[in-house]
C-alpha cells in the first residue's frame, strides 16, 4: 500500500501525475472519495503522463470519455451507475477487457462490475485542501 498526502489541487495533480508511471495497459484504477474528495484532479494527473495533449474533465454527465495518447485511457464516473445492465450499455466491459488504462471514479457504486484484479486508489478529504491518497493493489 502507498500512502500520499496532499495540500492543494496541484500537489494532488502532481501525485496523480506520478502515480500514472507505475501504471501499464490493461490496468484499472478503481476511484473511491465524496464528492469534491479530488478524484478528477487526480485524474487530471495522471492523463498529463497517459495523454499529454487532452483536456480532462468530469465525466458526470457523458459516463465514459475516451483519451488517446501513449496509452488509450477510459475514464468513467459510475455516479449514476447502479446495475449491470447499465454497464453493459455504456461499453464498460468492452474497455475492462481491452489494454487500455480503466479509471473508475465513484468505484463503491459498481462493487459488482469491478475486475478480480485492481488498484484501489481511496482519497479522504482531512481538511479544507489536504487529502490522504492512498493506493491498493486487490487480488
Amino acid at each position: 500500500m502507498k500512502k500520499y498526502l496532499s495540500h492543494s489541487v496541484e500537489e494532488t495533480e502532481n501525485i496523480g501525475q506520478e502515480f500514472a508511471k507505475t501504471l501499464k495497459p490493461g490496468d484499472v484504477v478503481a476511484m473511491y472519495g465524496g464528492l469534491g474528495a479530488g478524484k478528477t484532479a487526480f485524474v487530471r494527473g495522471m492523463a498529463k503522463h497517459l495523454c499529454p495533449d487532452v483536456l480532462v474533465t468530469s465525466p458526470t454527465f457523458t459516463i465514459m470519455l475516451e483519451y488517446t495518447g501513449k496509452y488509450r485511457v477510459c475514464h468513467f464516473d459510475m455516479y449514476r451507475i447502479s446495475t449491470f445492465d447499465d454497464l453493459y450499455n455504456i461499453g464498460y466491459f468492452d474497455c475492462i477487457d481491452s489494454d487500455a488504462i480503466c479509471i473508475i471514479e465513484w468505484s463503491e457504486n459498481i462493487p459488482f462490475g469491478l475486475p478480480d484484479r485492481y488498484i484501489k486508489l481511496t482519497i479522504n478529504a482531512l481538511e479544507d485542501e489536504v487529502r490522504e491518497i492512498t493506493a491498493e493493489e486487490i487480488k
